[in-house]
């Protein structure tokens, strides 16, 4: 195994090579990969985005939001499942962190089979996350 790891300034992979690992991970599962357009601005719209990559081969990819002074969103951690369990998704973290500034706040909404993982390798459960889903808002009345 020959992996790398790379910060991609604009990403230097396609939309579906993204989906592929979206779905190797099973990522895809909360992702709108059945609509390109949201694949394309996802991807033009992160701050940071680390890819990892075994001979040449998307098999890791992180994707983040920040203002790289306060916080860091990482709103996609996706780890081919042949892959998962070598360390890359902790050294996606560590990288994406690292480019957005050690200085932030790095929050991420685990999915709902990788919850225990995150605690595995460091991380903080916080309890007050508040969402308001996609789609129409309910009146609140």
């Amino acid at each position: 195994m020959a992996l790398t790891y790379q910060v991609e300034t604009y990403p230097s992979f396609t939309p579906e090579e993204f989906v592929d690992v979206l779905v190797r991970s099973t990522l895809a599962e909360r992702r709108p990969v059945d609509r390109p357009e949201a694949i394309l601005a996802m991807l033009e719209n992160a701050d940071v985005i680390l890819t990892a990559r075994d001979d040449g081969r998307l098999v890791g990819v992180s994707r983040a939001l920040t203002d790289r002074q306060f916080c860091t969103y990482l709103s996609d951690l996706a780890v081919d499942v042949a892959y998962q369990g070598r360390g890359i998704g902790r050294e996606l973290i560590r990288l994406t962190h690292e480019a957005a500034g050690r200085q932030t706040t790095l929050i991420l909404l685990a999915a709902p089979k990788a919850r225990t993982y995150y605690p595995h390798i460091g991380m903080t459960a916080h309890d007050s996350c508040w969402v308001i889903p996609a789609g129409p808002r309910p009146d609140p009345s």
